[in-house]
């Protein structure tokens, strides 16, 4: 073996060399880089945005994967936590879901129901009702040719709302005589509440003019007197 072929034999080696600790040291970084992240986890990020207290489904979340080590103790990593649940603010698209985010969506009592009517949305919600609010809700009636007046009534104080659905807009072929004929859209509204309170909320549904909502200050208040729960004009002078 001539000179030039052993400098050739040890350029080769070196080359092996450099590239055994080329190999070494990216092996290196990688098991540096995974012992800093270490394994992954699913996560959940929101889909789109999700107005306060809504009612939360599968649907409005997509999975992403994440480092544990990335993620806060709080961070919703099984869906199965937001069942029953309701978000407790907006909760913004792509944001990570986390258990502080939602709460558990109000209960009945014992004794009470749930019963839904629709509200017109222009008049009886203006976006400030929100799951357990507490509302006084007035009927309006129409007197009759017999001399009965028109009449405004509170048929339930106090009222808990334990859901508002989403914003629907009514049908423009609705009877004339329908009392929410003039109403373009409504929301469907809730209420926890015992029988006979029921009853008079389907009634004023069923036969009120209109039916409308007066939220109650935080914390609620006494229930309206009974001399107080009905007005007329006449009576008001």
């Amino acid at each position: 073996m001539n000179s030039r072929q052993r400098r050739g034999v040890v350029l080769l080696l070196l080359s092996v060399l450099c590239a055994i600790a080329a190999i070494v040291g990216v092996l290196s970084v990688i098991r540096n880089v995974n012992s800093k992240v270490g394994p992954e986890i699913t996560a959940y990020r929101v889909h789109s945005d999700i107005a306060p207290y809504t009612r939360l489904t599968a649907g409005d979340f997509e999975r992403t994967r994440m480092p544990r080590r990335w993620l806060s103790d709080n961070a919703v990593t099984d869906l199965g936590q937001i069942r029953g649940k309701i978000a407790v603010t907006t909760l913004r698209r792509g944001s990570l879901l986390q258990s502080d985010m939602i709460v558990r969506q109000p209960e009945l009592a014992p004794g009470e129901q749930e019963i839904a009517i629709m509200i017109d949305a222009a008049t009886g919600v203006a976006g400030k009702i929100t799951p357990g609010s507490e509302v006084n809700i007035y009927a309006t009636f129409k007197g009759d040719d017999k001399g009965a007046p028109d009449t405004s009534k509170v048929i339930v104080s106090n009222a808990r709302v334990v859901d508002v659905g989403k914003l629907t807009a009514l049908d423009p072929d609705q009877s004339q005589n329908d009392r929410t004929r003039q109403a373009t859209e409504a929301v469907p509204i809730t209420f926890a509440l015992k029988t006979l309170d029921a009853q008079r909320v389907a009634y004023a549904e069923s036969f009120a003019t209109h039916v409308r909502l007066a939220l109650v200050a935080a914390g609620g208040g006494a229930p309206v007197p009974q001399r107080d729960r009905t007005y007329t004009l006449d009576g008001d002078k």
